[in-house]
């Protein structure tokens, strides 16, 4: 076994929406599936795909596939939560993510929930704002967790010790 598929028995799939679509040709309708997928390994890093073929089975393959090569790592603070507020903005759709206590679990929609399991988020709070289109809400969470910046890029960048910024999450 290599080491790349002994990877990817540990990935964790979330198929979010699987859409039938209809192509009118001159005999009549064809179908075809469409299926948006989240893929992550559950330690930080999380990416999404969009397969489309003849047969759902298909199109969830294919779909995991382009979430394979769209993953990204994503910050997360003490193993459980995101260390900041943030929006994350595709379309007409916005999401805000605030961090929560522990123990809180994830509270969020369908689309953004499938996005913070398969990124190893535990402790989240999120609100969709405007549009709810799943694709748009996938685009807009991974957004928002992409835009996330460590505590010590923060402390870094303002020049201050890191201490000074995680007192008031380890409060909580």
């Amino acid at each position: 076994m290599t080491e790349k598929t002994g990877e990817k028995s540990e990935l964790i799939e979330k198929v979010i929406k699987v859409s039938r679509v209809a192509k009118v040709v001159k005999g009549g309708r064809r179908f075809s599936f469409s299926a948006l997928v989240v893929v992550g390994d559950g330690r930080q890093r999380v990416g999404y795909g969009l397969g489309k073929a003849n047969e759902v089975t298909e199109a969830i393959r294919k779909g995991v596939e382009r979430a394979n090569k769209n993953m990204k790592p994503v910050v997360i603070f003490e193993g459980r939560t995101i260390p900041h507020e943030t929006i994350g903005r595709f379309g007409a759709s916005r999401v805000f993510m605030r961090p929560s206590t522990p123990g809180s679990g994830i509270i969020a929609s369908g689309a953004v929930r499938a996005v913070m399991e398969a990124c190893g988020i535990h402790d989240v709070s999120a609100k969709s704002l405007g549009s709810t289109n799943p694709h748009n809400m996938v685009k807009a969470a991974l957004d928002a967790l992409y835009r996330i910046k460590s505590f010590e890029e923060i402390a870094a960048r303002r020049g201050v010790p890191v201490e000074h910024l995680t007192e008031h999450m380890r409060a909580s």
